[in-house]
């Protein structure tokens, strides 16, 4: 793109650093000596995506290797899109400022549902076809991944292909095949076909679904020979030298997480049955000492954060994590580098190590029950007892902390009023505890926020409608009823975004129609309550003959097969019927890094083991 273009453009939008490019250790090849071109693009603002940990592994990853280059591209905010409109402007990579249609690939990332109509709008922007089968030679492939890429059907008809799992390696294979594919001057279905056969690619176009007359799903099948059945996740062994970087790009701009982030393992064994994330990211995968260590050395040589935070989808539960706190304190407390641990679980927290955390600077601390009885918190195997809570805010106002934040999830399976009542009974409590420990009344805080439950492809409760609108309506009323008082905050989420999320976490690749049609009435931004349009949704719906509650409020049958029912995260369907059926009777499953092995499948079936670096007795489980 002209830079004098550029310029003009940019005078007329909010916060232009967004689409200049040229921060700290952002990487500009030399166009015309890399053999192979990608844009990662990330479905939602520079803030939101610069945040996002996979981008800068994938980033590094790629812009590794001689013969390939990663650009980045940001959805545009409304006022930059107007801008690219009126003048014609295709959508560009912030690194070169080339227009997406000269890449070779163009890479999304698919973290939340209510991000997909900005995939469509971005590739319109490119001013490539929307719809992949409309694409011809000279167009970039477009491919996705992360986690919404696990029921990737809603997207099945844009997207060209699907990288299931961690793409640390299988991009690789990929970008490799595509070098081969082009000296051979195949056609586009060549690739698609020869990519297909890549362990962990779904080429969506090479399946075919068939459906009852009661339109539910009779088969999913692929279309040619030689293309999987199911698709199996890819997977990193020896994780503790998988690729990291260490020289991350430093944005200009605040973002969400502005701070050095140090993964510490990857995969979580809990076992929460409505989690979708602790069954694709299993196993177990911890980094040594030594090299967590190592790359924080490197991260504060290469960075000017302040803060170190210790990433993981439950980073007490590392088996070395108080290890590895206490030394990085020793080395950069003095600098004024804080630590922070974003997510804890309140049985895995201990006062003496939030102390430790916090020597530096002193933040809020955040603690997930999830439910507010214990039979409930039992058919969702969180774990935790209300004494685990209480021991924890006890020893968190003791220490001179003087406000917390409590998460639930309302609509979970077999849910009455009293699990409401349960929520809210904890969370007076918490006000008790805070009051008996003498925390200044003005003080004192409790921040309640409650989200509603969204049934997740793969996870134990996949088969689980989810609540009406006017029931959730009506429980978030019921508890802002209980949930008064000045030392209480109470905040929930709005239904019609967790309707509509739970519309595409389970639906099947006729959502396509309706996506498009969405998309072409003007929804945006979908994640943002400012920008949600729920009104234009149920138009697109009612326009594309589609019935969303039939998605949102189905229960589906073991038997049934899922729109899912391809993709392979390893863990077993059997499994989870069987979790399914636990919960149902309110048992619990154990956590296989404590105890014996709960046979979820996914071990033996992909060849890979539990990689821990502290050994069980260090453990804080």
């Amino acid at each position: 793109m002209q830079s004098p273009l550029l310029e003009k453009i940019l005078k007329k939008v909010e916060k232009p650093a967004r689409y200049v490019g040229g921060e700290w250790n952002s990487i500009q090849k030399n166009w015309d000596e890399v053999a192979v071109k990608m844009a990662f693009a990330f479905p939602d603002v520079y803030e939101v995506g610069m945040s996002h940990l996979g981008l800068q592994i994938m980033y590094h990853v790629i812009n590794s290797r001689e013969d390939a280059l990663m650009e980045r591209v940001f959805a545009p905010w409304i006022d930059m899109e107007e801008q690219l409109r009126q003048n014609q402007v295709s959508l560009f990579s912030l690194e070169s400022h080339r227009p997406l249609r000269d890449f070779d690939f163009i890479g999304f990332t698919l973290q939340y549902e209510m991000s997909f109509t900005n995939i469509l709008n971005m590739i319109d922007l490119s001013q490539i076809p929307i719809r992949s089968k409309d694409r011809g030679g000279q167009d970039p492939f477009v491919i996705a991944g992360g986690p919404c890429a696990y029921n990737p059907e809603p997207l099945a008809d844009f997207i060209d292909l699907f990288v299931i799992g961690e793409g640390e390696d299988v991009t690789g294979e990929l970008l490799d095949l595509y070098l081969d594919w082009r000296n051979k001057k195949e056609t586009r279905q060549d690739f698609l076909m020869r990519a297909a056969q890549i362990e962990g690619i779904y080429v969506p176009s090479l399946y075919r679904v068939n459906y009852r007359e009661d339109g539910s799903i009779l088969a999913i099948d692929p279309v040619e020979e030689g293309v999987f059945k199911r698709v199996t996740k890819r997977l990193l062994s020896d994780f503790d030298q998988a690729p990291f970087p260490t020289s991350p790009i430093v944005p200009y701009l605040g973002v969400v997480h502005d701070r050095m982030m140090l993964e510490v393992f990857r995969g979580c064994t809990r076992g929460c049955r409505f989690c979708q994330a602790g069954i694709i990211y299993r196993p177990v995968r911890e980094k040594s000492p030594e090299t967590l260590l190592k790359q924080a050395e490197e991260l504060v040589q290469n960075t000017g954060h302040d803060e170190i935070s210790l990433t993981s989808l439950s980073t007490a539960d590392y088996s070395q994590v108080r290890t590895v706190i206490s030394e990085l304190l020793n080395r950069y407390a003095s600098k004024g580098i804080n630590i922070s641990l974003p997510s804890l679980r309140v049985d895995a927290f201990s006062i003496e190590m939030a102390k430790e955390v916090q020597k530096v600077r002193k933040s809020g601390l955040t603690f997930a029950p999830e439910a507010g009885t214990q039979r409930l918190r039992d058919v969702i195997n969180k774990g935790v007892t209300e004494e685990d809570l209480i021991n924890a805010v006890s020893g968190a106002f003791e220490a001179g902390w003087s406000s917390v934040k409590l998460y639930f999830m309302i609509g979970l399976p077999t849910e009455t009023d009293e699990d409401l009542d349960g929520i809210a009974r904890l969370a007076h409590k918490v006000v008790e505890i805070g009051t008996e420990k003498k925390v200044p009344r003005n003080r004192l805080k409790v921040t309640v926020s409650a989200s509603s439950f969204v049934p997740k492809a793969h996870s134990a409760f996949q088969w689980e409608p989810q609540d009406r609108l006017e029931e959730l309506k009506r429980k978030q009323d019921y508890l802002k009823s209980k949930l008064r008082g000045r030392q209480i905050v109470f905040n929930w989420h709005e239904p019609e975004v967790s309707f509509m999320e739970a519309v595409f976490s389970r639906g099947d690749r006729r959502l396509g129609a309706a996506l498009e049609e969405a998309w072409r009435l003007g929804c945006r931004f979908d994640g943002w309550s400012e920008c949600f349009k729920y009104d234009k949704w149920l138009e697109a719906f009612s326009r594309t003959g589609l019935d969303p509650k039939w998605y949102a409020y189905r229960r589906f049958k073991y038997s049934d097969v899922l729109p899912w029912e391809h993709i392979n995260p390893g863990v077993t369907k059997k499994y989870l019927e069987r979790e399914h059926k636990q919960a149902m009777a309110g048992h619990l499953t154990c956590d296989c890094r404590k105890e014996k092995c709960p046979g979820c499948g996914l071990c033996p079936s992909l060849d890979v083991k539990i990689e821990l670096h502290g050994g069980e007795d260090n453990a804080p489980l």
